[in-house]
């Protein structure tokens, strides 16, 4: 072995040695907060959250160190470089990006944060229950200030909110956000037009009623089987906002809510989470104890959810295969329902007020409102006292419905609690995502709708772990798409999909 290959030997191996250090520190961390929000004691949250706050100094100080700065400096010389593998070059990569960005914030900042959003959720929890947006206040502006101040230590990426919508889709601009999201807008909201004033408009009837809890249960853990979520390395649990969590490929975790009047909500929250998991259970065993060992965007890591919960979930061929499934679980409430019939109810087209049962259309809207309303607290100051002022309006102008109060508004989502700004676009870049993997899957994979009909899923998730969930974060989102498909995310895919199915269900010409 030359002297090269030797000299980056032993920085690699202490490398690696720290990183798989703060990947089992966050594995901690990630178990403390799916037991934060699946029922732990709110007598508890505060000395919990402080708990958090520790671990996670620890976690960053490691992230910090100067040693971990050496090591990088050391592997990024080129003669090392050169002696890499794929994986580590990619891992030095990334750390090399987060060390940069991790050590512009002080110790003490960063654990006073970790430890407010971690009373801040618990909060929330509390305040959208009572309908009390001005006992969540407090929390928020504290949570926008700190990340006011992160900004400016990070430094402006053309605007404040580009520099916090670069942590969740590397890359992406709000100048290309807001040319994607026009052509949305321009081609999805005539469509909705159109369809509002159509005479084919679907019978829900049947979807309204009471419905039992366990069997629910029982049917989201069918389809989540039948999708190939592996329950030896998972587990369905239950909380106020559904989410999933990825502890190491054999544990990763997700939760549903279950309401007794909607049969729906909770079904397609599972499926949602369960695309979220495939993901996360099927990334290549080589990044396992490494921080590759994730989505490599939220983006991407959306466009699994998305095509799981809609593209397969809310086609037709899906309940002509699963509706008599259901039917058994629910005797005598669904008997005389044809798939034809449900597969158009739970598809039908109304503007809402909650984003997460929003229907596929009209969903693009709820995401535009909050990605507009982020926009004007980072790059216009607006005071989060005036969000439900704000976010009212704005409901009204894009949907022509308004909040009847801020559990239903402004209190609806998780996401701000947690310090999550930046992460809504997500979701629709996964809608497109979806629709641009979706549309090459079909070609790759001829029979593909008949395939779903016959329950056989098991086909597209192969496919799909191939293109997408193997690789971790060892692919940026960028590859990913143009390996898939050839061509750099267009919106084209999703208006095409969205007009193709609506124009069919609503009998549009």
């Amino acid at each position: 072995m030359s002297n090269q290959n030797e000299s980056a030997k032993a920085p690699l191996e202490r490398f690696r040695e720290i990183i798989g250090r703060i990947k089992q520190y966050e594995e901690i961390l990630g178990l403390v907060y799916w037991d934060m929000r699946t029922g732990a004691p709110r007598k508890g949250i505060e000395l919990r959250s402080e708990a958090v706050g520790a671990l996670s100094s620890e976690t960053f100080k490691l992230s910090t160190s100067p040693e971990l700065g050496d090591l990088i400096a050391q592997l990024n010389e080129p003669a090392s470089l050169a002696e890499l593998g794929e994986i580590d070059r990619r891992l030095v990569e990334e750390t090399a990006k987060e060390y940069e960005r991790n050590r512009k914030i002080p110790p003490e900042l960063h654990r006073e944060y970790v430890v407010l959003t971690s009373q801040a959720e618990s909060a929330w929890e509390t305040a959208k229950e009572n309908d009390d947006f001005a006992g969540f206040v407090p929390y928020l502006e504290k949570i926008i200030d700190f990340n006011r101040k992160f900004i400016e230590l990070w430094g402006v990426k053309t605007t404040p909110y580009d520099t916090l919508l670069d942590m969740y889709e590397p890359g992406l601009t709000t100048v290309e956000l807001d040319r994607l999201f026009g052509e949305l807008r321009a081609r999805l909201v005539p469509l909705a037009e159109r369809i509002a004033k159509s005479e084919h408009q679907p019978d829900t009837s049947f979807l309204e009623g009471t419905f039992d809890k366990e069997a629910q249960k029982a049917f989201s853990k069918l389809i989540l089987k039948e999708m190939g979520y592996d329950f030896e390395a998972g587990r369905l649990d239950e909380s106020v906002h559904p989410f999933a969590t990825g502890l190491s490929p054999g544990d990763v975790r997700i939760t549903t809510r279950y309401l007794p009047n909607d049969l729906t909500s909770a079904l397609f929250g599972t499926i949602h989470e369960g695309g979220h998991a495939l993901y996360e259970q099927n990334i290549m065993p080589e990044l396992a104890e490494t921080t590759l060992c994730t989505g490599t965007s939220m983006g991407i890591h959306e466009s699994q959810s998305r095509l799981w919960e809609n593209m397969i979930g809310r086609s037709l061929g899906f309940w002509q295969r699963y509706l008599p499934d259901l039917k058994k679980l629910f005797p005598g409430q669904l008997d005389h329902v044809s798939a034809e019939q449900f597969y158009r109810a739970i598809n039908v087209v109304q503007p809402s007020l909650i984003r997460i049962e929003a229907d596929e259309l009209t969903y693009n809207l709820h995401i535009m409102i909050r990605y507009e309303i982020e926009k004007m607290l980072f790059n216009e100051n607006l005071n989060p006292r005036d969000l439900p002022v704000v976010w009212n309006r704005k409901y009204a102008e894009a949907l022509g419905v308004t909040p009847p109060n801020d559990a239903q508004g402004v209190l609806q989502d998780v996401h701000w609690s947690g310090g999550a700004f930046g992460y809504f676009p997500s979701y629709s870049l996964g809608n497109m995502y979806g629709a641009q993997m979706i549309d090459v899957a079909k070609r790759k994979l001829p029979d593909l709708d008949r395939q779903v009909a016959e329950g056989r899923l098991q086909p597209l998730k192969e496919w799909l772990t191939e293109q997408v969930y193997r690789h971790g974060k060892l692919l940026q989102p960028s590859q990913i798409i143009e390996r898939i498909s050839g061509k750099p995310l267009q919106s084209s895919y999703l208006c095409d999909y969205l007009e193709e199915k609506y124009k069919d269900i609503y009998r549009l010409d």
